[in-house]
């Protein structure tokens, strides 16, 4: 009957709709790939974990320090004011294209100690830490940076750790790392509240320089460095550390999983907020040195 539509119509009509409908669906579906191609290219790869690496107390030992300034990556070179050869291994470094960092001496716990020449102390006015720090910086050419040597007693002092920051923070063109030799150190926090770029160390390659502890310490870097992004170690020209260092960084650089960059490179990064910062004043994460009270 007119105007009464069979089962077979409805099928008859459905199957010519779906006609219609497939070179628009075809359409769709060749926009949507020329889309995607035209996209950058996403792999299933995370970005490499980043790792720095601090050589410190250079400057004492010739033969030691060329060790250090020769090792085949971006390492910085902590330099020690005042001592036998550091003006000569800090330029040797730099030609070398590493960075070069003041290793700042500050007071440590012990009292019966001194972290070297040109170290800052409780005993120092505003003054004299401003005038010990300028003699220091002038001792080791091409410093970008400083790290502390020592410094267990006064990186626990607010008062001397901002005299010390907004010095930095006054030149304007170096950056601080807190090598972290106490647990109750405020070097880093006070660093960023004076506005100085700034990071802190997260291993001791070599607290004990026996070669296996060594090695078990670069593993805990690298899995420091899987579990937040980047990690900053410091090691020593010690013999042990430098044999494990001259094979190991070979095959770090064979693992796509890590990337060697300079230490001026996640200070950076961090002070763009690119990285992510550790809690303040906390050491939560932190393979806080055994050796305590340097």
């Amino acid at each position: 009957m007119h105007g009464i539509r069979t089962q077979t119509d409805i099928s008859h009509r459905a199957e010519l709709d779906a006609r219609r409908a497939m070179p628009c669906l075809w359409r769709i579906i060749l926009v949507a790939c020329l889309l995607v191609l035209s996209m950058p290219a996403l792999t299933s790869a995370r970005e490499p974990a980043l790792i720095a690496i601090i050589i410190d107390d250079l400057g004492n030992e010739l033969l030691a320090g060329r060790r250090a300034v020769a090792l085949d990556a971006p390492l910085a070179c902590a330099v020690m004011p005042h001592t036998a050869y550091g003006v000569r291994l800090a330029r040797e470094a730099h030609a070398a294209g590493k960075e070069v960092m003041l290793h700042l001496p500050m007071q440590p716990m012990q009292m019966n100690r001194i972290a070297g020449p040109g170290e800052i102390s409780l005993e120092n006015s505003v003054g004299q830490l401003q005038q010990i720090l300028a003699s220091d910086l002038q001792a080791v050419p091409h410093v970008i940076g400083i790290n502390n040597h020592m410094g267990s007693l006064i990186t626990q002092h607010p008062g001397h750790m901002r005299w010390l920051m907004d010095a930095l923070a006054a030149r304007g063109d170096l950056f601080f790392v807190d090598s972290v030799t106490t647990p109750a150190s405020v070097a880093y926090a006070t660093a960023l509240d004076a506005g100085v770029p700034s990071a802190r160390r997260h291993v001791f390659l070599d607290d004990d320089p026996a070669e296996d502890r060594v090695a078990e310490q670069f593993d805990r870097l690298k899995q420091y460095a899987r579990e937040h992004g980047y990690a900053i170690a410091i090691g020593h020209p010690y013999p042990a550390t430098l044999d494990y260092l001259e094979r190991a960084i070979p095959e770090l650089r064979n693992q796509d999983e890590f990337l060697l960059v300079p230490v001026s490179q996640i200070v950076t990064m961090l002070s763009r907020g690119e990285l992510q910062r550790e809690e303040m004043l906390t050491t939560a994460g932190l393979v806080v040195a055994s050796g305590a009270g340097r």
